[in-house]
C-alpha cells in the first residue's frame, strides 16, 4: 500500500538538510519534465536578452526596496 504524501513528508523531514535539498531537486525535475518542449531554451534566450539589455545600458535595474515601495503604493 502506498504511503500518503504526509507520511513521506514526515519521513523526509528526518533527513539532513543536504539530503532534503537533493530530494527537492529530484521532485522538481520530475515536474520540469512535463514543461513544454523548447520552454527551457526560450527562458535561456530571454535571460540572455535581459542581461544584454542591462550590460548595454538600454535598461536600468531598479533596487528591490524601490520596486516594493511602488507596488505597495498601488
Amino acid at each position: 500500500m502506498a504511503r500518503s504524501a504526509r507520511e513521506l513528508f514526515d519521513e523526509a523531514m528526518r533527513l539532513d538538510p543536504a539530503e532534503r535539498a537533493t530530494l527537492i531537486r529530484l521532485l522538481i525535475d520530475t515536474l520540469d519534465a512535463e514543461s513544454e518542449e523548447g520552454a527551457e531554451d526560450a527562458w535561456r534566450a530571454e535571460v540572455e536578452r535581459r542581461i544584454t539589455e542591462l550590460d548595454s545600458g538600454a535598461v536600468e535595474a531598479v533596487p528591490w526596496e524601490e520596486l516594493r515601495a511602488r507596488l505597495y503604493q498601488r
